[in-house]
């Protein structure tokens, strides 16, 4: 039996309302059915993003800065000369403009290139490029591949404009 975090599904109390209350039981269904159909929106709202900010991103490399418009450096976050941007960003920096899926060691190689002070906080950077990675394939933003020397590699996944399969 599937339980919410923190709830003990083996309690067998049955609270104010019986466990056949089928009232209670059909709104827990609906809750839970909204929740999934939610998260798969998110999931399909950041392909979406991930597949215009690559194509910006490829823009601006085949024409350069002066294609944007003055306003859209604040939807891609704080401008360079502001903070230094988060870790789990920097990972989506990284993956949405890799051509081909990276391993965790790559994309923090990528990282100590472009924004070395990212990583001075982390103790095992490797360690925690790699959780980061997996939660954004969690978030359906990427997704996880085995390269031909059976090594996990990631990649971003970008809206194709069609269903796409579940990883």
């Amino acid at each position: 039996m599937n339980s919410i975090q923190g709830v003990n599904p083996e309690r067998q109390t049955t609270g104010l309302l019986g466990h056949g209350d089928m009232n209670v039981q059909t709104v827990v269904k609906t809750a839970e059915n909204e929740l999934r159909q939610l998260m798969q929106e998110r999931a399909d709202i950041m392909k979406r993003i991930g597949t215009i900010r690559q194509t910006i991103f490829g823009l601006v490399k085949l024409f350069g800065n002066g294609i944007l418009n003055e306003d859209l450096p604040e939807l891609f976050g704080p401008p360079v000369s502001g903070r230094q941007p988060g870790f789990t960003r920097a990972c989506r920096m990284v993956l949405m403009e890799a051509a081909v899926p990276l391993a965790a060691r790559e994309v923090c190689e990528q990282i100590q290139q472009k924004a070395p002070p990212i990583l001075h906080h982390h103790k095992d950077p490797l360690a925690s490029v790699t959780t980061v990675l997996n939660r954004l394939v969690e978030y359906g933003e990427a997704r996880s591949v085995v390269r031909e020397n059976g090594r996990r590699a990631w990649q971003w996944v970008a809206d194709t404009g069609g269903a796409q399969p579940s990883h």
